[in-house]
């Protein structure tokens, strides 16, 4: 006998095979489970393609799209693979963090996957962009292209703009007791903004781990690299933290400040946040801006 779970996944899945009139090619309909599946899916889709995006897809602090999303239906805080094929989807965007349980379950219901797994790097996301077109069909390839050729302009442009300047030194701590360090979204920022990893290259950190807190005293930190609204509220938690209490940089508030969303960016968006912390870290390059 069928548990209701089961029962109920394969009722719903049923109702995900949803085919245009007069038996043309199938409807589109994608749910996107991730921010940066969301992000991907809101450059390239048509309106009536997108069936639903992540429960925080128009939360400012994790999303460069906030505004754009909130026309959308969006996933249950938690939501489970039940929650996600009620918006009977053709396709359905998660990461390879996504809960393995959410994304088994999808493929039992019959519905397609696509899975990112690579994010660490601005070639990772592009290719990511263009793999997420050839699955929406000509007009989203066509998107992608476009916004490809406008990331490259941009950090061509940058890149000229940043030659021969000396590499900032930085760190951005974090209040979960873990630092990014190479092979991460923030080593990619760094190598686009005129920047020196500290974390990296004095600390040998490899993703995000736990840094050396006796050692990061010694570390010549020219700035600290935080994220939040204003920097009055960035900063606050660490004027307390130790061992960031204790560190020059943070009590002369010597701070380069992003928005929420940019140090956790992983789709094309993170051009975004090349450029805005190279602009904290070099402000003469950018004064006739």
């Amino acid at each position: 006998m069928l548990r209701l779970p089961t029962l109920a996944l394969l009722v719903v899945s049923l109702l995900c095979a949803v085919r245009a009139p007069g038996g043309a090619s199938p409807t589109i309909r994608v749910v996107s489970q991730t921010v940066g599946t969301d992000e991907l899916l809101l450059a390239l889709a048509e309106p009536s393609q997108i069936a639903a995006l992540s429960h925080i897809a128009d939360d400012e602090n994790f999303s460069a799209t906030a505004a754009e999303a909130a026309a959308y239906p969006r996933l249950a805080k938690n939501g489970d693979a039940e929650n996600a094929l009620t918006f009977s989807p053709t396709l359905i965007l998660v990461a390879n963090y996504s809960r393995a349980e959410f994304v088994s379950q999808i493929r039992r219901a019959g519905v397609r996957v696509f899975m990112v797994e690579n994010y660490s790097t601005l070639d990772d996301a592009l290719a990511n962009l263009r793999a997420l077109a050839r699955e929406l069909g000509p007009d989203a390839e066509r998107k992608a292209e476009t916004i490809i050729a406008d990331c490259t302009r941009r950090v061509a442009v940058l890149r000229e703009k940043l030659t021969g300047v000396r590499p900032v030194r930085v760190i951005a701590p974090s209040t979960y007791g873990v630092m990014g360090g190479a092979d991460t979204t923030f080593q990619d920022l760094c190598d686009h903004a005129g920047a020196e990893n500290l974390a990296a290259t004095l600390g040998g950190l490899v993703g995000h781990a736990p840094p050396p807190s006796e050692k990061m005293l010694t570390w010549p930190i020219d700035r600290i690299v935080l994220s939040g609204k204003n920097l009055e509220t960035a900063l606050a938690p660490f004027l307390k933290l130790p061992p960031y209490q204790f560190m020059p940089a943070i009590r002369e508030r010597r701070i380069a400040l992003l928005k929420p969303w940019h140090l956790s960016s992983v789709s094309h968006h993170r051009v975004a946040a090349y450029e805005q912390l190279a602009r904290e870290l070099h402000p003469e390059l950018f004064k006739q801006e």
